[in-house]
């Protein structure tokens, strides 16, 4: 008789969460090991090493990219990338668990009574939260938060962008978040304990490029020059037409984009911090891959974006990882020597953007790395505690991400006839900005703007969400809000790349005071 392929499931194990599962012999570890800890910063390229686990038991044959990326003691100690791995056996797996500590919001605004239940959801790229709300309240019942399942396919937007040209890949990520959030709004819904009571809205907002991948629009336009969406208005559906089974079928909203990569959850930010309201020069930024700035006041504003590259989110640094538990996120000089402040209280295992900021900034007080971003005395790594340690190309990719956001506030600011000295109010948006330090982010020149006027404003994306839930008409396209915004392609901008390269390099100790 021919041989028959053996259909057993094959069960994988993880150590030391001491979880089992089982999935089709063949499954790719890619598409089950996201949700348990496992990050996939190049989308499953074989690119960089974001995705090692430790084979502790059962075999898997080797790739050429793992033999080309990994270390030889780290191949022989058992350290595998899982993005080239398929369950072909059951095995044993050592990995990190997320316990990432994502932004929501409980501010208190000012709302319209009206009868229901809503819910608000920042889709964000790596990360989503959703608030379930008693409308005639604006209370929050619940409050529901966790990985956005695309970053299995690319840590950045523009990863996620290629990958939805693919073959399928459009539909499979529209698919995969659509899904995700409606299991959020069922969670919601229990976790309030009214499950069967109607929704009467859901709003959600994101970047550009969640906004077309949600609402299943053609993101290719944004995968090249000059970068506009395909669509930028507010896209509304009913529940059923999403796959959702909701009682009273609401209407969802995907808040309309602002231009370029500057999307929907920057709209809500410009909302929940007032600037619409303000008589003052005020500025919006929200750092990430993609850095997104608003300069303006009432009546009058400007947004651009920029690509900082994933640095502040801790890809493509050596020991990079994202805020979770191992990281370092806080590195200062104590006593004369260096000390790191590690998420968790346990064993570092590597440092995460914030901790990136700080260890460039002490590094630049102390010498340890110039001001050209080279590392003294021509080393080529600086240990900041054992095991973690700083190489020449993670600094280089810190000076590519500042550079850019610097160059962006300053070709803004140029532009509006003003000076950091006019800005009244720099609100930081997003968990990078609510975590970072703001003498260490002053210090290597990511802004120049005095420390006393920047404050950490959370999760803004999420309040306006919200703020639009519990008071705008269910029809409202922002249209008159948006007709105030100019949105400045910085691509275009002649004196970009001039700019860019100055802003490259870090401040001298004395201009940094």
């Amino acid at each position: 008789m021919p041989h028959q392929p053996c259909s057993r499931p094959v069960r994988i194990r993880l150590h030391p969460q001491e979880k089992s599962f089982e999935v089709a012999r063949g499954t790719p570890l890619q598409e089950v090991l996201f949700g348990h800890g496992v990050e996939f910063p190049c989308g499953g390229q074989g690119r960089c090493k974001g995705c090692r686990v430790r084979v502790l038991d059962g075999t898997a044959p080797m790739s050429q990219a793992e033999k080309e990326l990994l270390e030889p003691a780290e191949l022989s100690e058992g350290w595998r990338l899982a993005c080239k791995i398929t369950a072909e056996t059951d095995l044993t797996l050592e990995i990190r668990q997320w316990e990432s500590a994502i932004l929501t919001d409980h501010t208190r605004f000012k709302h319209k009574a009206r009868e229901g239940l809503g819910v608000a959801v920042d889709l964000g790229t790596t990360t989503l939260a959703a608030q379930l709300l008693d409308l005639s309240t604006a209370d929050v019942l619940a409050v529901r938060t966790g990985l956005n399942p695309q970053a299995a396919f690319g840590a950045d937007v523009m990863s996620r962008v290629q990958f939805s040209l693919s073959n399928s890949g459009k539909s499979r990520l529209c698919d995969i978040i659509r899904e995700r959030i409606s299991d959020l709004i069922a969670e919601l819904r229990r976790d309030a304990g009214i499950a069967r009571l109607p929704l009467a809205d859901v709003v959600i907002v994101g970047n550009s490029v969640m906004h077309h991948l949600f609402c299943g629009i053609d993101a290719a336009p944004l995968a090249h020059y000059p970068f506009v969406p395909l669509r930028d208005e507010l896209e509304v559906f009913d529940a059923s037409s999403l796959g959702w089974t909701i009682p009273g079928n609401p209407m969802v909203r995907f808040l309309p984009c602002l231009g370029g990569f500057v999307g929907s959850d920057v709209l809500a930010g410009i909302i929940a911090t007032g600037m619409p309201e303000s008589r003052e020069l005020d500025a919006l930024i929200d750092l990430g891959t993609n850095g997104e700035i608003v300069l303006g006041r009432r009546g009058q504003m400007m947004c651009a974006s920029t690509a900082a590259g994933p640095a502040f989110e801790g890809a493509r640094i050596r020991m990079g990882m994202q805020a979770t538990t191992g990281a370092v996120a806080g590195v200062e000089i104590s006593g004369g020597a260096l000390r790191c402040r590690v998420l968790g209280g346990g064993p570092a295992r590597g440092i995460c953007g914030s901790g990136l900021v700080d260890a460039v900034a002490v590094g630049l007080q102390t010498g340890a790395i110039l001001p050209s971003g080279r590392l003294a005395r021509g080393k080529s790594e600086w240990e900041l505690m054992p095991g973690i340690a700083l190489c020449q190309n993670d600094i280089r990719e810190l000076q590519l991400a500042k550079g850019a956001i610097a160059a962006a506030i300053r070709l803004l600011l140029r532009r509006w006839g003003a000076s950091v000295e006019d800005i009244r109010r720099v609100c930081l948006a997003g968990a990078f900005g609510n975590y970072i330090d703001r003498s260490s982010a002053r210090r290597i020149g990511l802004f120049d703007f005095p420390v006393d006027r920047i404050e950490p404003a959370g999760n803004t994306a999420l309040l306006g969400a919200k703020i639009v839930l519990c008071n705008a008409e269910r029809t409202e396209d922002f249209a008159d809000l948006r007709r105030c915004i100019e949105h400045v392609p910085l691509a275009a901008d002649p004196l970009f790349e001039e700019t860019f390269a100055e802003c490259m390099s870090f401040p001298d100790a004395a201009s940094s005071d």
